[in-house]
């Protein structure tokens, strides 16, 4: 067992493990070299030689306390049918829905297009690095993957709070991702994923208790439920929510990722189960002395709470590797 899994099982607070949301991505030069020769990042996330590499390429260079798997919540789009691509100033840029193939999905073929997925995580798995260490695979939330197969590329501009679902394609749609969610869930764990996180990147998005309800609390709940039952604890990233403590109660993950947003001292007041995340990833672009006043303040909040750091969100592009070096031992050193 990882310090990561035992911090969340054993709700320890005398260790303070570490690791750190996009870590193994564009701000680590190998990882830069990597994606210069491989352009396509749904091929890339498919590569079952390279995604190993990368996935352990920050493992190699900070003392982490565990890997995530090289991948993106949009696999499952993609798994689906509708085409993915990534471009640079862009994003994510998805192809037009074709509700009657979605439907015609079967699970040993949704499965086959993502098994280079899984058998990435099982090699990972198996390396000597992960002794002692946790492996994180993860999905998106329904909401989050909902509105990206709907809108079609990033909702930042997504004003509709109040959402409804205009048809009964959207609500098939709907629930159809819950269910491949599942699959996608269950074949990360048989293949060695000890942790699974589920990322609500536009939770923020829904105001109304109505659509929270429908959208966000009963389909996520569900998913936590199923991942349980599959012997790995849950950690649940709602972006942009205001209420954790609602979403905790009614939810019931084993641990909860906050946002930057948010104040740590509010949380620790009303959360009683592990919490993960809320540093600034803005702070890693500052001198050491604001990068341990702040990752200090973290540590001094939640002593004697489960607490694993990490980031209210990925680490940013530019970020200086010392900088993450810096903040590892930094946490590794705390008393």
């Amino acid at each position: 067992m990882g310090l990561i899994k035992e911090c969340i099982e054993d709700k320890k607070t005398d260790i303070n493990p570490i690791w750190i949301m996009r870590q193994a991505g564009r701000y680590l030069p190998e990882f830069r070299r990597i994606r210069k020769q491989h352009p396509d990042f749904i091929r890339l996330c498919l590569n079952k030689k390279i995604v190993p590499e990368i996935t352990l390429q920050p493992l190699k260079r900070f003392n982490f306390d565990a890997a995530i798997i090289f991948s993106d919540i949009l696999m499952l789009p993609y798994a689906l049918g509708q085409e993915v691509k990534f471009t640079k100033g862009l994003g994510p840029l998805l192809g037009k829905l074709n509700f009657k193939r979605i439907k015609k999905i079967k699970k040993a073929d949704f499965i086959e297009k993502l098994k280079p997925v899984y058998k990435s995580i099982k090699v990972v798995s198996n390396d000597k690095i992960l002794k002692k260490k946790d492996l994180f695979g993860f999905i998106g939330a329904p909401w989050t993957v909902f509105l990206y197969m709907k809108n079609r590329k990033s909702p930042k501009e997504f004003k509709k709070n109040n959402y409804i679902f205009h048809n009964k394609n959207e609500r098939e749609l709907f629930r159809t991702i819950i269910d491949f969610l599942k699959i996608h869930i269950k074949e990360q764990v048989n293949n060695g994923a000890s942790i699974i996180q589920i990322f609500d990147s536009w939770a923020g998005l829904l105001n109304n208790e109505k659509n929270k309800d429908d959208l966000l609390y009963k389909p996520t709940k569900e998913l936590v439920k199923f991942t349980k039952r599959l012997g790995v604890p849950v950690v649940c990233f709602p972006r942009g929510i205001k209420d954790y403590k609602t979403y905790c109660k009614k939810i019931n993950p084993d641990a909860i990722n906050i946002d930057y947003q948010v104040d740590p001292k509010k949380i620790l007041k009303q959360i009683h189960i592990p919490v993960q995340g809320g540093l600034d990833p803005k702070i890693l672009f500052g001198d050491k002395y604001q990068i341990k006043k702040e990752a200090i303040k973290y540590l001094e909040i939640f002593r004697d709470h489960p607490y694993i750091f990490n980031l209210g969100h990925g680490i940013l592009p530019k970020t200086k590797v010392e900088s993450v070096k810096y903040l590892v031992n930094l946490v590794k050193d705390f008393k």
